[in-house]
Order: structure tokens, then C-alpha cells, then sequence
């Protein structure tokens, strides 16, 4: 299994296959290979920074020359004519990196922007905003890392560092206590050490779970009456999220019922990425 850098190192040497192809023939025919310049990225608008470490990758692995001197960092809240970084170096690769750098960090500013209007509306409240799987292909480390900027958490990465057993999962074992029974055999005998989280539909299913011992148990679908009436049966004996349907005018009046985390897949899947650009100075 690749560690996060090698996938990250794999998701930019994609881009600029994607990108550069067999050579940026515009930059290459107009701009002198021994020619240095400056460029400075602009915020145009409101909200907060994030990317700019990625930033600093995406330089070093195309041209480990250009130096990049940082105003502003990842997760400051910035306005419009801010001045987050110079890059100094090749003007051929300050050209050829632009495109890569700011797909990166708009996305992932729009991101945290997202994830912290989502959490601030929970000020207050012990509930914590969780990002989902709806993430964009191969972009994921990333985005999950833009929603930790944006002061949300992290669910699971992927299908391999939690257990989540669903719907599906629950009717296709033949119940909760027997989906569970197996996640706890399997971890046992691969020697696997898995928070172990389900998906109920109903209180039958909630103290199904809870007689199985599960680590957490996600409300999914419910109203906020049923999740208070949940949150209450559950007493505080294993973790509680709330999923499915919630939104940001809806957020708070979920938290308010006293659950440890929402999950929100909007923070990744339609996400706005915040407006920017790298000009010359």
C-alpha cells in the first residue's frame, strides 16, 4: 500500500502528464529558457487559505530551483488583494506550474471556506463537522486535508482504515449482530485494529448495535425529534453521527440534539472553489 506522499507525488506527476503533454509549446516557443521572473498569488476573494504547503510541492517536484517566499498560511482567513506567496525562478516554470498550483489550491480553499462556515455554525456545541467518500478521484488526500484546514474532521480516509457496515452490508450478513460478529472475527484474525461503526435505521436496530459493541452508531435519515429521542436511548455509551439530508440552515438544530459528529458529504461534492490568480510582479 502506497504511503499519502507517494499518492500525492502520483497525483501531481498526473496533473502535469495531463497538462504539460509532450511540452508547454507556447511557453516554450516565446519565453527563453535562461529568462527569471517573480509571480505572486492573489486572493480575489473572501474566505480561507489552503493549499499553500501543496503549493510548495507542486514548485519543488516540477523545478526544485523556483524559491517560494509565503505571506500567508494554510488557513488564515484572507480577502480579496491579499498576497499569499512569491515565487521567484524560470518564468518557464513559474508558466508551466501555474495551472497545476491553482487547481489545487482553489479547490482545496473552497473547500475549507465550505468546512468552516459549516462549523461555525456549531460554535458553541460539542459536535464536529466530518467530511465523506464523495471526494473527487485521486484528489482525496487532499480534500480531506482542506476540510482539517477549514477546522472540520476527518471520517475515514477510505474503505480501509475504518469499519462501516450499512444498509446493505446490515441485509446482505443478515442483521447487525452478525455483520458486527464478523467485522470482530475478521479484525481478530488479520490481526487489523478497526474502529467499528453502523449505520441503523430504526431503535431495534440502535440496540442491536449497542448489545454487539460497536464503537460508533450512525443515525441515518433521522429527523431531528427521532435523533434527540435517539441521542437520549444511546446515553452516552458510544460515539453518535448524524448523516443523510443535512444541510447548513438544518446543521444546528442536529448538533443541538447532542451528537458527536455530522457527516456532510456538500463540504467535498459540490464544493466552489475560491477565486484566485498568479500574476506577474
Amino acid at each position: 500500500m502506497k504511503t499519502n506522499d507517494e499518492l500525492i507525488d502520483d497525483l501531481i506527476a498526473l496533473a502535469f502528464a495531463e497538462d504539460v503533454g509532450d511540452g508547454d509549446h507556447t511557453t516554450l516557443s516565446t519565453i527563453p529558457a535562461d529568462e527569471t521572473g517573480r509571480q505572486q498569488l492573489i486572493v480575489k476573494e473572501e474566505g480561507i487559505l489552503a493549499g499553500v504547503e501543496m503549493a510548495r510541492r507542486v514548485f519543488d517536484y516540477f523545478d526544485p530551483s523556483l524559491k517560494m517566499t509565503v505571506f500567508i498560511n494554510d488557513g488564515a482567513h484572507v480577502k480579496p488583494g491579499d498576497i499569499a506567496f512569491v515565487v521567484e525562478g524560470k518564468v518557464r516554470s513559474l508558466l508551466q506550474t501555474e495551472r497545476t498550483m491553482l487547481n489545487i489550491m482553489q479547490r482545496m480553499s473552497g473547500i475549507a471556506t465550505m468546512t468552516a462556515k459549516y462549523q461555525q455554525r456549531l460554535e458553541g456545541l460539542k459536535t464536529k463537522v466530518l467530511d465523506t467518500r464523495k471526494t473527487t478521484p485521486g484528489m482525496r488526500l487532499l480534500e480531506k486535508m482542506a476540510v482539517k484546514i477549514g477546522g472540520g474532521e476527518n471520517h475515514r480516509i477510505g474503505l480501509f482504515d475504518m469499519i462501516l457496515i450499512k444498509d446493505n452490508h446490515v441485509d446482505f450478513a443478515g442483521g447487525i449482530p452478525q455483520a458486527v460478529a464478523a467485522a470482530k472475527k475478521y479484525c481478530k484474525e488479520t490481526g487489523r485494529d478497526l474502529k467499528i461503526e453502523v449505520e441503523v435505521r430504526n431503535t431495534e436496530e440502535i440496540d442491536q448495535a449497542l448489545a454487539a459493541g460497536v464503537d460508533r452508531i450512525m443515525l441515518d435519515n433521522f429527523t431531528t425529534e427521532r435523533t434527540r429521542e435517539a441521542v437520549e436511548h444511546i446515553a452516552g455509551r458510544v460515539e453518535i453521527e448524524s448523516s443523510g439530508g443535512i444541510t447548513l440552515d438544518t446543521l444546528r438544530q442536529y448538533g443541538e440534539c447532542g451528537v458527536d459528529y455530522i457527516s456532510i458529504g456538500a463540504l467535498t461534492h459540490s464544493v466552489k472553489g475560491l477565486d484566485m490568480s498568479f500574476k506577474a510582479c
